[in-house]
C-alpha cells in the first residue's frame, strides 16, 4: 500500500533539515520520494510498504527521537484532502479556556481552573464539571462576558489560515464546542468558520443564571460531526476533526482523520495524529497543502 510520512516542525523554526529528511527516508522501505511542503518546516515522504504502517511509524520515531519534529504516517489515498473540518474551540482554535477567563474576571479563577483541568484529563464528567463551574460564576453581568471576548480570547497560531485555506479549497468548516455560543459566534467569525455550535448561556436581567440543556459534550460533538457530514453529503473519510481534551475523543475517533493539537496526554495517545511542535497549519500539511497554498 502507498503511504505518506509527513514530518512537521514549528513554523519559522527551520528545525527540519534536508539531512533529517534524508535520514527519515533511509529507514522507510523501497524507493522514497521526498516532497518539501515548506522549506525547513514540513516535508512529505512518499513510499510503498506491504506491511503495516505502524511499523514504519515506529521506525521513524525511533530514528528521529528527541528531535523537534511531528511525525504522521497516513495512507496515500484520494481522501487525503478533506472536505469537512470540525474543530474544538477552547485551547484548540483559541489559546484560552473561556470559562477559566470568565472565572478569573469573577474572582473565582483558581476554583474553576481546577475543575476544568480535572475535566480535560477525563477525571470529571463533562456535565458535572459544567454545572459546578456555572454555579461559581452565576450572577456575572453580560457586559463582563463581552469584555472577556474582546480582551482575553485570541486565535491560536495558524487557526485562521487553516480555516481560510480549507474554505478556499471547497471544505465546509464548523466550530463545535463544549463552551458557549456567546463565544463560538465571535470566534467563528474571526476565524471564518461556516457554522458554529455550543451551549447556550441563560441570562436574566442582564446577569448569568445558568446554561441551557441538553449540553454539548463528548457524545454531542460526535453527533454534530455526523450531522454536518450528512448535511454536506460527505462520507466520514473526508472529514477532519481537531481537538485537545477528553470530550473531543469520540469526535476524533469517528472522523476520517482525528488530530490532537498540543493536547492532553490521553487525547494525544488516542488520536490518529498528535501535533506537539507545529501549529494548526500542521493540519494543512497533513493533507498535502504546500505553504504556497496557504491563505494567510
Amino acid at each position: 500500500m502507498d503511504y505518506i510520512a509527513t514530518l512537521i516542525a514549528a513554523p519559522a523554526s527551520d528545525a527540519l533539515t534536508p539531512a533529517m529528511a534524508a535520514t527519515a527516508a533511509s529507514v522507510l522501505p523501497g524507493e522514497v520520494r521526498v516532497h518539501w511542503l515548506a522549506t525547513g518546516e514540513a516535508c512529505a515522504l512518499h513510499f510503498h510498504d506491504e506491511g503495516a504502517r505502524e511499523e514504519s511509524e515506529i521506525d521513524l520515531r525511533a530514528t528521529l527521537r528527541g528531535l523537534p519534529v511531528d511525525i504522521a504516517v497516513l495512507p496515500d489515498t484520494p481522501a487525503r484532502r478533506k472536505r469537512l473540518l470540525i474543530a474544538d474551540m477552547d485551547s484548540t482554535i483559541i489559546g484560552q479556556e473561556c470559562i477559566d477567563e470568565i472565572a478569573d474576571m469573577a474572582g473565582v479563577g483558581e476554583q474553576v481552573a481546577d475543575i476544568t483541568a480535572r475535566a480535560m484529563r477525563g477525571n470529571l464528567g463533562f456535565r458535572d464539571a459544567m454545572m459546578e463551574r456555572i454555579d461559581l460564576i452565576a450572577g456575572l453581568d453580560e457586559a463582563a462576558l463581552a469584555r472577556v471576548a474582546d480582551e482575553r480570547l485570541h486565535l491560536n497560531p495558524g487557526a485562521r489560515t487553516l480555516v481560510q485555506t480549507m474554505r478556499r479549497h471547497g471544505a465546509f468548516c464548523a466550530l463545535v464546542s463544549g463552551g458557549f455560543t456567546f463565544f463560538t459566534r465571535i470566534i467563528a467569525e474571526r476565524a471564518g468558520f461556516h457554522a458554529h455550535r455550543g451551549n447556550e448561556l441563560i441570562f436574566r436581567n442582564g446577569r448569568l443564571t445558568g446554561v441551557g440543556e441538553p449540553l454539548i459534550g463528548r457524545e454531542a460533538k460526535r453527533s454534530h460531526l455526523f450531522a454536518f457530514a450528512d448535511e454536506q453529503d460527505l462520507p466520514l473519510e473526508l472529514s477532519l476533526a481537531v481537538g485537545d481534551g477528553a470530550n473531543d475523543l469520540d469526535m476524533l475517533e469517528s472522523a476520517g482523520l482525528g488530530v490532537a493539537v498540543h493536547a492532553k496526554p490521553l487525547v494525544a495517545e488516542e488520536a490518529d495524529v498528535s501535533i506537539r511542535h507545529g501549529d494548526l497549519t500542521a493540519l494543512l500539511y497533513l493533507q498535502g497543502y504546500e505553504k504556497a497554498d496557504f491563505i494567510l
